[in-house]
């Protein structure tokens, strides 16, 4: 059997973490993933869901395809499968534009619609995609690491040049402007703290000495354990709550402990006292900060209760086996409650396309 997984970049993280490392198990049970980005060009894309017929199974990762390719890939695919780790339904916590968006809400919906099962990456996630289709077809699967790429952080540094870490992508980085107040008042109380930052784009923070380390997939995990805690900050809303803290549980695998603010899953990874701390406001911030800059023995226990919660409930190698059973029992023959769920969706979508094969044969 094989699988193909349509991703918007095959190098991207939500392909590093939550695709690309399952493959292995699912080859234990007879199934060959494929991994392809999906094209750029419409008509491209059009061949490309055309072709998807060849697989048994799809899984189309995160993107809200418009409404035209989705019922090709529909039509084509003999089995759909849709994994989705973030609010998609809106726009996210710093666009110009606002959260709301009508047509985001509707590509979610359609998308989670046409799927015949919805890999959701947190619990929020999987209760928002339940309310459009009903719990039956919907899989909770966390974002996970895989620990053994971690060294773990040594902790001999106490006091003075203590070093913050924050790893993420560049348009995450307004996160650390909302939490340079507290930033700079940890500063203020621990000389010569500062705060490495380990992406392709750097920020400037009033109060706290920056470090920058250009992220790459070879170093990022040395990158971690060399610093002294991590720190996290999310907005406040509807966007975060679907996010699904890969930078923490990056911080944890790298016994780490945690400095974050208590919104979405940070609530559910960071056990407040016993493997971080969950504080708001720049006076807690710095307080907790302060706290464990001082005492070496704390971050030490802090990071190795951490990371034994990484391996126990998060790592790659204790989810493949349960991800390649659930994707090997979406990609089963199509019983007859499967074949009339797929015959009156078929029904409504037959006619576009028909249209679609007559463009696409004539553009050659």
């Amino acid at each position: 059997m094989k699988l193909l997984a349509l991703v918007e970049n095959p190098e991207g993280a939500c392909c590093r973490y939550r695709v690309r490392p399952f493959g292995p198990a699912l080859e234990q049970l007879g199934i060959q993933m494929e991994i392809a980005g999906l094209a750029k060009s419409p008509w491209r894309r059009v061949r490309q869901l055309l072709q998807a017929g060849r697989a048994d199974g799809v899984l189309l990762q995160r993107k809200l395809l418009p409404i035209w390719q989705l019922l090709l890939l529909r039509w084509r695919a003999g089995r759909l499968m849709y994994d989705v780790d973030d609010a998609l339904f809106q726009r996210d916590s710093y666009h110009p534009k606002g959260a709301e968006s009508w047509q985001r809400a509707f590509g979610f919906w359609a998308a989670v619609y046409a799927a015949d099962a919805v890999l959701a990456g947190n619990p929020f996630l999987a209760d928002r995609v339940a309310r459009y289709i009903g719990p039956q077809r919907v899989y909770r699967v966390p974002t996970c690491v895989d620990s053994r790429r971690y060294p773990i952080a040594q902790h001999q540094r106490a006091g003075a040049e203590i070093m913050l870490v924050w790893i993420g992508q560049a348009r995450n980085l307004p996160s650390l402007q909302y939490v340079q107040p507290a930033l700079a008042e940890a500063a203020r109380r621990i000389p010569g703290l500062s705060v490495r930052v380990i992406c392709d784009q750097f920020p400037r923070l009033e109060g706290i000495q920056v470090l920058p380390y250009p992220w790459s997939a070879e170093t990022e995990t040395l990158a971690l354990a060399e610093a002294d805690i991590g720190i996290c900050w999310l907005p406040p809303d509807t966007w975060s709550l679907g996010k699904c803290g890969l930078k923490v549980l990056q911080y944890m695998a790298a016994g780490l402990p945690v400095v974050a603010n208590p919104v979405g899953i940070h609530q559910k990874l960071i056990q407040h006292g016993k493997t971080g701390f969950l504080a708001e406001g720049p006076a807690e911030w710095a307080e907790a900060i302060g706290r464990l800059a001082s005492d070496p023995a704390l971050r030490h226990r802090m990071g190795q209760q951490a990371r034994a919660i990484v391996e126990r409930e998060y790592d790659q190698q204790q989810w493949a086996s349960r991800w390649a059973r659930i994707v090997a029992g979406v990609l089963r023959p199509l019983d007859q409650k499967d074949q009339e769920f797929r015959k009156g969706f078929q029904e409504q979508e037959d006619h576009l396309v028909q249209s679609l094969r007559g463009i696409v044969g004539e553009s050659g």
